[in-house]
C-alpha cells in the first residue's frame, strides 16, 4: 500500500488486512472494535457516521497523507545534506593530506565527477604566457570514452567566450541544461570539437571557479552530463537523453564548497612546492659555496648525495639481513639527499690555505725555506772565499791555482750537501707517506745550519718546518688536521639554524655522522655501531668511495675505481665500515651512480 494512500476500511476488516506497525497510508476506520496492537488509526468513526462526515474525514486524512508525504521528503533531503556534508568533509581531509599537485588534481575531478554523477569532466587552471593569462587545461575524464580522458586542447582565453571562461571571469558557478541550446544572450558558447572528434554527446555542462580564500581564481572545473544513473556511453543522442539530467541547485552548491576546498588544497600545495623550490635553491647555493671554496672537491657532494640515495633504494629492495623490513618514504630519501648535498657545508668554515693545502708546508713557508737554502750557499761561498783572501794576505803567503781550485771545491762540496738536503726536503714535502731514508735526513737537518753575516750560526729549518716535514702520513700537521675535522661540527651547528620542516628534520644528524666508525676510530663523538643510524652507515661509505676515486686534489691523486672499492673493503673488513652494506655498494654497481650524476649543480 503506498505510504501516501489514504485508506477507509471497517473496523471488521482492519485485522483482516494484516494491518501492522509497518501499514502504510493513513487509515479512517468506521467502527469502534477493537484494533490490533500497534495500530493507530488517523480517525475513527462511527459505524453509521454520515457520508458528509466520512468525506471531511477523508479530507483531512488526505491533507495528513500530503503533509506526512512533505515531511519524508524533507526527511530524505535533510539525510542527504548531511551524506553530503560529510562526503564534502572526507574530501576535504583526503585534499589536504595529498601534496602531489598532479595526483591532487586528479582526485579533485574524479571526486567531483563521483558525488552528482557526472560522466565526464575536465580542470583548467590559470597561468601566464606570452599572451597574458589563460586558462589551461590540465586533465580530462570521461567515462564514456576512457581513452579519450586525457583529451588536452592546450589552453582557452581567460574571458567570457566560453562556459569556463564565463566561470573565471565572474567567479560564479555556470549551469546550462543543454549544450546544444544555450539561453538566448549568454556571453558564452560550445565548442563541439570534442564531440565531433570522438562521438560524444554533450548535454548538461556545469562550470564552477576555483577561488581562494583571498578570492582569487585559480582555475575551473567543469562537469558534463549528469547521469540519473549508471547507463551505457553516451555516445548518441538517444541514450543522452535517457540518461542524461540538468545540474540542479544542490548539485551545484555542492561543487562550489568542493571547488573552495580544490582552490585551497591547491593553493596549499603550489605553496609546498615553492618551499621546496626555495630549499633546493638555498641547498644549490650552499653546494656551490662549498665547491667555490675548494675546487679540487668539484661534484663530491652531488656524487655522494646521488650515490648515498641509491644506495638507500638498493637496500631496500634487496635488503641484506640486517636490514631487513627498512623502509625509506619519498621524504626520507629528500631528507636523505639534502643531508648528502650538505654533508661538507662546514667546509667553509675551516682557513682555505688548510682545506686546500697539497703540500706540508704551506707555498710561502717553501718560498722561505728555499730563500734560506739561497742565503745559506752565498754565505758558505762568501766564508770559503773570505778565508782564502785572508789566507793570501799574511806576509810571505804564494797565491797558486792550487788555493783556488781548493776554495771551488770546497764551495762544491758544500753546495752539493746543500741540494742533497733541500731535494731531501722537496722529497718530504709531498703528503705521501714518509720513507725512512728521508726521515734519517730528516733528523740531520735538526743540526745542519749556515753562517750569518755576524758570524752566528743560523738554522736551515724552523723547529715547526720540521715538525711539519716529519708527519708520517698526509700533509697535515695535528692541529691542522683537527682543523679540517672541525668542519663536521661546523655543518652541524649550521644545518641546525635552518627551520627544517618536521619531515625532514633529520638533516643536520645525518650529515653529522658520516666521518663516524663502527669501531669507534672515526669522529667528532667516536661512536660505537650500534648508535650509528643506517642512513649514516650509507653516507660513509659513499664518501670514503668518492674521495678516493674522485679527481686529484692538491694532497692526493685519484685512484682507480677498483683500487677505491679494495680500500672500502679492507676497511669493511677491519671493522670501521658496515660490511653488508659495502657488499650491496659493490654488487647493486651503485659507485657507478656518481660517475653518471652532475659534476655540479
Amino acid at each position: 500500500m503506498p505510504a501516501g494512500a489514504v485508506v477507509l476500511a471497517r473496523d471488521a476488516d482492519v485485522e483482516a488486512l494484516a494491518v501492522g506497525p509497518e501499514t502504510a497510508g493513513v487509515w479512517v476506520v468506521l467502527g469502534e472494535g477493537e484494533m490490533p496492537p500497534g495500530f493507530q488509526p488517523f480517525l475513527v468513526l462511527s459505524a453509521d457516521a454520515g457520508d458528509a462526515l466520512i468525506d471531511r474525514a477523508l479530507a483531512a486524512a488526505a491533507v495528513c497523507a500530503a503533509t506526512l508525504g512533505r515531511v519524508r521528503e524533507l526527511a530524505a533531503e535533510a539525510e542527504e545534506a548531511r551524506n553530503r556534508q560529510l562526503e564534502l568533509a572526507r574530501v576535504g581531509i583526503a585534499l589536504t593530506a595529498e601534496r602531489d599537485l598532479d595526483r591532487l588534481l586528479t582526485l579533485i575531478l574524479s571526486t567531483s565527477r563521483q558525488l552528482v554523477g557526472a560522466d565526464a569532466g575536465s580542470l583548467y587552471l590559470i597561468e601566464d604566457d606570452i599572451e597574458g593569462k589563460r586558462l589551461r587545461f590540465v586533465l580530462a575524464q570521461n567515462d564514456s570514452l576512457p581513452a579519450a580522458g586525457g583529451y588536452i586542447a592546450s589552453s582557452v582565453a581567460l574571458d567570457a567566450t566560453s562556459l569556463a571562461g564565463h566561470a573565471a571571469v565572474t567567479g560564479e558557478a555556470v549551469a546550462i541544461a543543454d549544450a546544444h541550446q544555450l539561453p538566448v544572450g549568454a556571453p558564452y558558447r560550445f565548442n563541439p570539437n570534442f564531440d565531433l572528434a570522438h562521438g560524444y554527446v554533450t548535454r548538461s555542462l556545469l562550470a564552477a571557479p576555483l577561488a581562494t580564500r583571498t578570492g582569487e581564481v585559480i582555475g575551473v572545473l567543469e562537469l558534463i552530463n549528469r547521469k540519473r544513473a549508471a547507463g551505457p556511453p553516451l555516445l548518441d543522442a538517444a541514450g543522452a537523453d535517457g540518461l542524461v539530467v540538468p545540474f540542479g541547485s544542490g548539485d551545484i552548491e555542492m561543487i562550489r564548497a568542493l571547488a573552495a576546498q580544490a582552490a585551497v588544497a591547491i593553493e596549499n600545495t603550489r605553496l609546498v612546492r615553492e618551499i621546496e623550490g626555495l630549499f633546493e635553491g638555498f641547498v644549490r647555493a650552499s653546494v656551490r659555496a662549498i665547491e667555490q671554496r675548494d675546487p679540487s672537491t668539484r661534484g663530491h657532494s652531488v656524487r655522494v648525495a646521488a650515490t648515498s640515495v641509491a644506495l638507500a633504494r638498493a637496500v631496500e629492495s634487496n635488503p641484506p639481513q640486517s636490514y631487513r623490513g627498512l623502509r625509506f618514504t619519498r621524504e626520507d630519501l629528500t631528507q636523505f639527499r639534502y643531508a648528502g648535498l650538505l654533508h661538507d657545508f662546514g667546509k667553509v668554515g675551516v682557513r682555505e690555505a688548510v682545506l686546500t693545502k697539497g703540500n706540508k708546508l704551506f707555498p710561502e713557508r717553501l718560498a722561505l725555506v728555499e730563500e734560506r737554502f739561497r742565503h745559506a750557499r752565498r754565505a758558505v761561498e762568501a766564508q770559503a772565499w773570505k778565508r782564502l783572501a785572508k789566507a793570501l794576505a799574511s806576509p810571505g803567503h804564494p797565491a797558486g791555482d792550487a788555493e783556488f781550485e781548493a776554495v771551488e771545491s770546497e764551495i762544491a762540496r758544500a753546495n752539493a750537501e746543500l741540494d742533497e738536503l733541500f731535494a731531501n726536503i722537496l722529497l718530504a714535502n709531498e703528503p705521501a707517506v714518509l720513507s725512512a731514508p728521508t726521515a734519517n735526513l730528516l733528523a740531520r737537518s735538526r743540526s745542519a745550519t749556515f753562517p750569518a753575516p755576524d758570524g752566528h750560526a743560523l738554522s736551515l729549518l724552523e723547529p715547526d718546518e720540521l715538525r711539519v716535514l716529519a708527519v708520517e702520513r698526509g700533509s697535515l700537521s695535528e692541529s691542522e688536521r683537527r682543523e679540517i675535522e672541525s668542519h663536521v661540527e661546523h655543518s652541524y651547528q649550521f644545518l641546525l639554524t635552518i627551520p627544517w620542516p618536521k619531515r625532514y628534520a633529520r638533516v643536520p644528524t645525518i650529515a653529522y655522522g658520516h666521518h663516524e666508525k663502527l669501531d669507534g676510530s672515526g669522529y667528532p663523538h667516536h661512536l660505537p655501531g650500534v648508535e650509528i643510524a643506517p642512513e649514516v652507515r650509507m653516507m660513509t661509505v659513499c664518501d670514503i668511495f668518492d674521495a678516493l676515486a674522485a679527481g686529484d686534489r692538491p694532497y692526493k691523486h685519484a685512484m682507480p675505481a677498483e683500487r677505491a672499492l679494495a680500500v672500502v673493503e679492507e676497511e669493511a673488513r677491519a671493522g670501521r665500515l658496515d660490511s653488508e652494506l659495502v657488499g650491496v655498494f659493490i654488487a647493486a654497481r651503485i659507485f657507478e651512480v656518481g660517475e653518471g650524476s652532475q659534476e655540479s649543480l
